[in-house]
């Protein structure tokens, strides 16, 4: 009998690194399904496409349709032949979906992929979703706040990383605000949150406590 394999299938839009995990055994031992979503926009801009490609509606002249992006997802969480198993609480991570709105996305359409990919990967599958996004703090990017505030209303977790309200320091360089969020909790109880803060080591991020710094004890 086949074994289940708890997977991931990662879609990036920007050049970040990893921290402390290796992304190329994990896809090489098929258990991450990897989408560089920054250089196929590229390819699909200016290079045609012999066969069908997940950004193709990028090319369009209505570009408010993500479905070819969700059918990847769909059909990367299909088992490979009738022999293997599906993925077992599969992880979908989006990194990050705020370029999707700088590439002529609007917010209705990403928050619509977003719901699909929930069903799909959420409900059926038994998975998680994490989704990055940017907060410019303009509060005339109506886009980027209806796509802010559509994720944080549909999200169980919300981390948000900022600078210090004080301005910059040297041994503090911002503050992690964790909220857990439990809808089926009446109102009173349904949101709890802690604040941290941080220090960007050059190969790790120390976390403590508020006023709690090694620099300051």
């Amino acid at each position: 009998m086949p074994t289940q394999m708890a997977a991931s299938l990662c879609i990036t839009f920007s050049p970040s690194t990893s921290k402390g995990v290796s992304l190329t055994v994990a896809r090489e031992c098929g258990q991450l399904v990897f989408l560089e979503g920054l250089k196929s926009s590229v390819d699909v801009f200016f290079r045609a496409q012999a066969e069908p490609h997940p950004l193709q509606f990028l090319r369009e002249a209505n570009a408010e349709n993500l479905q070819p992006l969700y059918e990847f997802v769909r059909e990367a969480l299909k088992p490979v032949d009738d022999g293997e198993a599906a993925w077992r609480c599969p992880v979908l991570l989006v990194d990050d979906l705020s370029v999707l709105l700088s590439l002529g996305m609007g917010a209705v359409a990403v928050l619509d992929f977003i719901h699909y990919c929930r069903a799909t990967v959420c409900w059926e599958r038994k998975g998680n979703i994490v989704a990055l996004v940017h907060d410019s703090g303009d509060t005339e990017d109506e886009e980027n706040n209806i796509l802010l505030n559509g994720l944080s209303h549909q999200s169980h977790l919300i981390l948000r990383a900022e600078g210090l309200p004080t301005g910059f320091c040297r041994d503090v360089h911002g503050q992690l605000r964790i909220l857990w969020r439990t809808p089926s909790q009446p109102t009173t109880q349904r949101d709890r949150s802690l604040t941290y803060q941080y220090k960007i080591q050059d190969r790790s991020v120390s976390f403590f406590a508020k006023g709690m710094s090694p620099a300051v004890l």
